[in-house]
């Protein structure tokens, strides 16, 4: 079955807007694992925005399935990580400017630089993961740094849908798909994430070699509405659905 991490970045982001003590990241990890998800995702971004560090160590003996840490390609970024050891950590691009992360991460023209970080994190026994755009040269480069994972990034698919561009989000969509094939033929784990909504999730989850989703933003603000476990539960039903229409599909 497809794992669903959960991203909680965002509940993160509203505590933040005040400088309180609530919402806690800590029981919004906790509820989330109870309503199914297999992991929880937290970028400790630069700039500190939303995650702060007392949230990293405090959620990492706490939580029941796995921390997967996003975080930049930075000496104090890596070092933290290999002192916290989550499970995963998945290395993403990051500007200071930007609203949210708004593409992959360049592996293939970055390769020489993300060597010894990823050296380093598999050193402490962390498992990799690179946050990437759907492009063969990107595949080959995360498999020739060791990568044990990469992440496909869906951003540019979930705009076009926003956007009604149904031809660009078709376009998209074959990508992806011909980009999770080539991934799991070089050997790599693949996971998607970013931007996904109740409404562009199933072709995504359909997709039989992608084995997990991480999704956060939205789930964060479906549960204003309906609850943060309800939000999840919602996401893992479309998710099983989409994964269960391709093996009857196959069979």
């Amino acid at each position: 079955m497809i794992k669903l991490g959960v991203n909680i970045d965002h509940v993160a982001t509203i505590r933040q807007a005040r400088g309180t003590k609530y919402p806690s990241v800590v029981q919004a990890a906790l509820r989330a694992e109870q309503a199914g998800a297999d992991s929880i995702t937290l970028h400790l971004r630069e700039d500190r925005r939303h995650m702060q560090d007392a949230d990293v160590y405090a959620l990492r003996g706490l939580l029941q399935t796995r921390m997967n840490l996003e975080c930049a390609v930075t000496d104090e970024m890596i070092d933290i990580a290999c002192e916290v050891k989550p499970q995963d950590v998945c290395l993403v691009p990051e500007r200071r400017e930007e609203r949210t992360t708004e593409g992959g991460l360049d592996v293939a023209g970055q390769h020489n630089h993300l060597a010894p970080f990823v050296r380093q994190l598999q050193a402490a026994k962390i498992r990799v993961s690179l946050f990437i755009e759907a492009l063969p040269a990107q595949f080959q480069a995360a498999k020739s740094l060791g990568a044990n994972v990469v992440e496909i990034h869906t951003g540019a698919y979930c705009e076009a849908q926003a956007h009604e561009d149904f031809a660009a989000r078709d376009r998209i969509l074959e990508r992806i798909k011909a980009g999770a094939g080539e991934a799991a033929r070089l050997g790599l784990e693949v996971h998607a994430g970013h931007g996904l909504t109740f409404d562009t999730v199933a072709p995504i989850a359909a997709i039989p070699q992608i084995v997990e989703l991480n999704i956060g933003h939205f789930l964060v603000g479906e549960a204003i509405f309906v609850g943060l476990e309800a939000s999840i539960r919602r996401m893992r039903n479309l998710m099983n659905d989409a994964r269960g229409e391709v093996r009857r599909a196959i069979t």
